[in-house]
């Protein structure tokens, strides 16, 4: 039986969300137990509940020996607020758990990975049984956390790599959560950004990623219709500031804000056990 948490670091998640996603766990997994913290349905603002009961859920759920995995509800924005005080208040029943997410999550699985605590994984969240095809992404996610690597983004190899949205990284840079991404493949997507905005957030990560192995590109997608043409497309974009700070391009991942985001576990993939 694998048994998984769901917390949300980020912002609140519907209920008829979380019902959908038991519904599909029950018919095609049923050696999956899903638990959803009822901090995912608060609201404050923004944000699912206060920082300080968003952290104190989190770090409830990952100290909890019960659950295996801890699983994001949804990004939007707030992980950023807490990750801090949440690594801190980790203990080892944490480190041997997974922590899957993506997008604002992209800060916790940061911290997290600096920190050495449980396994980051890059992944979908349980908000994306929302999307068209979204059973696709929910599958995904619980196969891998049964033990299945089949959803692992194609290029993932024996180097170790990491996958983020572009603008969380970006924030993630020159602050205490950013870990050492020295030797790492470094993945990347985006979803409603202006071209111009990307080539601004690359120029500033780029600046911070010496060092690395190389730069993929995930799917940038919803891109707004600027009042003139940027003059050059995603991929030139990134070869541009990848070439300026003679960071290797290593071509596509599959990864995005979608129903086909594949999975990256931060560092070296390995199957769960």
């Amino acid at each position: 039986m694998t048994r998984i948490i769901v917390c949300a670091p980020s912002t609140p998640l519907k209920r008829e969300d979380a019902d959908r996603v038991l519904e599909l766990a029950a018919l095609h997994f049923p050696a999956v137990q899903i638990a959803f913290h009822e901090q995912c349905f608060a609201v404050d603002g923004h944000f699912a509940g206060p920082d300080a009961m968003r952290r104190d859920a989190l770090i409830e759920s990952a100290n909890d020996p019960a659950f295996d995995a801890v699983w994001f509800a949804r990004g939007g924005y707030g992980a950023n607020r807490i990750a801090e005080r949440v690594v801190a208040g980790l203990d080892d029943a944490a480190r041997n758990k997974v922590f899957l997410g993506y997008s604002d999550g992209g800060y916790l699985l940061a911290a997290l990975y600096r920190a050495g605590i449980g396994r980051p994984v890059h992944g979908p969240m349980a908000v994306d049984v929302r999307r068209e095809r979204g059973e696709n992404a929910i599958g995904r996610a619980l196969s891998f956390l049964s033990g299945d690597m089949s959803g692992l983004e194609p290029s993932v190899n024996g180097q170790p790599a990491v996958a983020f949205n572009l603008m969380t990284l970006a924030m993630l840079c020159g602050t205490p959560l950013m870990p050492n991404l020295d030797g790492h493949v470094v993945m990347v997507e985006e979803v409603s950004e202006y071209l111009y905005a990307v080539d601004r957030l690359l120029f500033h990560v780029t600046a911070h990623l010496q060092g690395i192995a190389g730069l993929r590109l995930g799917r940038v997608s919803d891109v707004p219709e600027n009042d003139r043409p940027f003059g050059a497309d995603v991929e030139e974009i990134v070869r541009y500031w990848c070439g300026r700070n003679d960071i290797p391009f290593l071509g596509g991942a599959d990864i995005g804000h979608d129903p086909a985001n594949k999975i990256v576990p931060f560092g070296l993939a390995r199957a769960l056990t």
